[in-house]
């Protein structure tokens, strides 16, 4: 098990919903913007059927979710760019006009690092997460050879390494003591999905809240107890780009 990487100038997190990139490695991006680095978020779905409610204004909830996403980045201390893909939730495919997107993001943003779902975790029951982590692995290589997709008109881009969140087999585990709280309060700007990710029926509840905090460390010293740290978040490392 491998800790820490060195922080990167610049990273570019992938996530197939708004709220992803934080469950998956908000408290990383978090201890890595506090230190320099340009923070970018790419989400791959329009976040249109996160809703319990089915009386919800779908167009409603998918401007509702890209500003809490902007929320929550700010949260991080992210500096760089929010991207929204929009790509119908729970539709989204890892074909090639998909994978051209991703090439062109990464070709224009230049990260060193970039972070996504693991396409390959056993039992993964949302196809969006699936699809999100293998455009992430497919648009690195498309952006990293000049004879994918050169009417884009952009300089190949090789990041240094990746790094994939939920993984069966991690490898890796970032130590996040001290931006635990960071994360959380990124979560917590996701309002919309207080009821059906956060199991916060009532967001005036400071119990609900208190316990949903507690859930969350509870999982970050899971994590940090790989690499022999007291919080982490736990990745498969990725070098051979």
């Amino acid at each position: 098990m491998r800790l820490n990487l060195d922080v990167p100038a610049s990273a570019l997190a992938v996530g197939a919903h708004p709220d992803d990139v934080e469950f998956g490695c908000g408290a990383t991006l978090a201890k890595w913007a506090a230190q320099g680095c340009v923070v970018h978020h790419l989400v791959c779905t329009d976040g249109s059927k996160g809703s319990w409610d089915p009386d919800q204004d779908r167009a409603e909830l998918v401007v509702e979710r890209q500003a809490e996403q902007r929320s929550a980045a700010s949260a991080l201390g992210a500096v760089g760019e929010c991207v929204f893909l929009g790509w119908v939730d729970g539709e989204l495919e890892s074909g090639l006009r998909q994978r051209w997107e991703l090439a062109y993001w990464i070709r224009r943003l230049r990260p060193e690092v970039v972070l996504g779902h693991d396409p390959w975790k056993r039992w993964r029951l949302h196809p969006d997460h699936r699809h999100a982590g293998f455009l992430a692995v497919e648009g690195v290589v498309a952006a990293r050879d000049p004879h994918f997709f050169p009417e884009q008109q952009l300089a190949p881009h090789r990041p240094r390494s990746m790094l994939l969140w939920e993984a069966d087999e991690a490898d890796h585990v970032e130590d996040v003591d001290g931006y635990v709280d960071a994360k959380v309060a990124a979560l917590l700007e996701h309002r919309s999905q207080f009821r059906s990710t956060h199991r916060i029926d009532d967001p005036d509840d400071e119990v609900q809240v208190q316990a949903f905090r507690e859930r969350m460390g509870s999982r970050l010293a899971e994590m940090g107890a790989l690499g022999g740290v007291g919080q982490g978040e736990a990745f498969k490392h990725v070098e051979q780009l």
